[in-house]
């Protein structure tokens, strides 16, 4: 099934949509997105979906079809993209993964399998009080100390993923890290 995934990944606003188009036409091929804000209805601004007229010249799968008030994960994600993969494939079509969400991207090339990891919403309070009170820093300092392969590629202002490295940590006793190389032993399908 490999050969028969394209992935075209890059930064914001580098033409990876017009390319993945281009793309789709000549090779009988669909697209699935790999971005975690087009997933979202309702919420076109700042997102750079494509257009209604893009997705006229181009299949497009996994846009608009979570409403903002739900959550949606990288293991949801992961799920819905190799079914989308393997619905085009069975097509005789060609899937392209188009999107610059590394996470999501991770998780299918690298076949990551995220655990369902149930957010502890009263450790992420606590976590959020701790920002309040202590700074981002402080927090920064102990993911650092937990994972310090995660936080290498992660800001010291990304508030976000350094609670993330922390959430999974609390909830799993084992480090992304360690959940991300437990993982990548198996087989991905892109």
């Amino acid at each position: 099934m490999k050969e028969q995934v394209v992935v075209i990944c890059g930064p914001t606003a580098s033409g990876k949509t017009r390319l993945g188009i281009d793309l789709a036409k000549r090779i009988n091929g669909e697209i699935v997105s790999c971005d975690s804000m087009q997933i979202y209805k309702d919420m076109t601004i700042g997102t750079a979906k494509p257009t209604d007229e893009e997705r006229k010249e181009a299949k497009h799968y996994l846009i608009d079809f979570v409403s903002p008030n739900e959550r949606y994960n990288v293991a949801e994600y992961k799920k819905d993209a190799e079914e989308t993969i393997s619905q085009i494939i069975k097509k005789g079509k060609r899937a392209i993964v188009v999107g610059g969400t590394g996470l999501y991207l991770n998780s299918l090339v690298y076949g990551i399998e995220y655990p369902e990891i149930e957010t502890d919403l009263e450790y992420r309070k606590e976590l959020e009080e701790r920002v309040s009170k202590e700074g981002l820093q402080k927090l920064y300092d102990e993911a650092k100390k937990i994972d310090p392969e995660a936080i290498e590629k992660i800001s010291p202002n990304d508030k976000k993923r350094i609670l993330r490295i922390l959430e999974i940590y609390n909830s799993t006793g084992k480090t992304k890290t360690e959940i991300e190389i437990d993982s990548r032993k198996k087989r991905s399908i892109i």
